[in-house]
């Protein structure tokens, strides 16, 4: 089988259409076409139905598409661990994590990872999803939360503290919260409920001080970290934040310490199949070496 075609059905398949696969692969639609339709003689099947909204590809295409799937991500793999042979790690290394999690310590130590690697080229994904990393959507991943894939290699690397907490400015303007009772006259900021969540229970102090964040004219809810650290910046409302993240602003005050949240759990993780990697070797080390996501900032 003509491997050429075969990458040229995988795109054609991804994309739906022979237009869009057009604009992917620099190439004409009859060309495409013409690709595809070899390929389907050759293999003497149907591997679309044609519609005028688009493509769908019949079982024997769903079939092919899974294996031309598998044949580029083992090819993937081989091109990695062709690179690792060199002397100095060098190539892509795509890196997945949360927003919060590079904006506010990761990103900032890019730079010296990069004067002492310079020719690994780093991509930065982030996203609360769960990318796939026995598929190669990522070479690693910063979770917060355990994985339970056994093909999975996981590493901790800290435990984050976290606090409510106001901004002076906010606490100035709307005083001080002295009872817990008193949290219910102020604006609370927490997290979307039944959405992907970064860590485990991470609305936790609101249901422990018994506030209500449902239909509540009180409660903003916000999916992002760093938006909320903002909101919390701007004097907007009160919030759980990571300590490491309050430590860092003066404007910043710790409500009602005795209260403590739970702790999350960070962890490298990386594909059993990529553990003789030297850049996920190297970007490890020099992570764990810098590590500095704690309550101590």
């Amino acid at each position: 089988m003509d491997w050429d075609k075969l990458k040229i059905f995988k795109s054609v398949a991804e994309a739906g259409s022979f237009t869009r696969a057009s604009e992917n692969l620099n190439l004409s639609q009859s060309a495409i076409s013409r690709q595809i339709s070899s390929l389907e003689h050759e293999l003497g099947t149907t591997l679309f139905h044609r519609h005028a909204r688009g493509l769908i590809m019949t079982e024997q295409g769903e079939i092919l598409f899974q294996s031309a799937c598998d044949v580029s991500d083992r090819l993937k793999q081989v091109e990695m661990q062709l690179n690792d042979t060199s002397n100095l790690p060098a190539g892509p290394l795509n890196v997945t994590t949360l927003e919060f999690i590079a904006s506010t310590w990761l990103t900032p130590q890019l730079s010296s990872f990069k004067k002492l690697f310079p020719k690994i080229q780093l991509t930065i994904l982030l996203n609360d999803r769960i990318y796939n990393l026995n598929r190669r959507e990522a070479d690693v991943a910063i979770r917060l939360q355990r994985s339970d894939s056994s093909d999975i290699i996981e590493r901790h690397m800290t435990s984050i503290e976290f606090s409510l907490c106001a901004s002076k400015k906010y606490l100035e303007k709307n005083g001080y919260p002295k009872k817990k009772s008193d949290l219910e006259q102020h604006l609370m900021i927490g997290y979307p409920l039944n959405t992907t969540t970064p860590f485990a229970k991470p609305n936790w102090i609101f249901k422990k001080l018994n506030i209500d964040i449902v239909n509540n004219p009180n409660v903003i809810l916000i999916n992002s970290m760093h938006a909320r650290y903002t909101a919390v910046k701007n004097g907007i409302g009160i919030s759980p934040l990571p300590n490491y993240i309050i430590n860092q602003e003066d404007d910043f005050e710790i409500l009602y310490p005795e209260v403590k949240i739970p702790n999350v759990d960070m962890y490298f993780v990386y594909p059993q199949e990529r553990k003789n990697s030297r850049r996920i070797r190297v970007f490890k080390e020099f992570l764990f070496d810098n590590i500095k996501v704690s309550s101590s900032g």
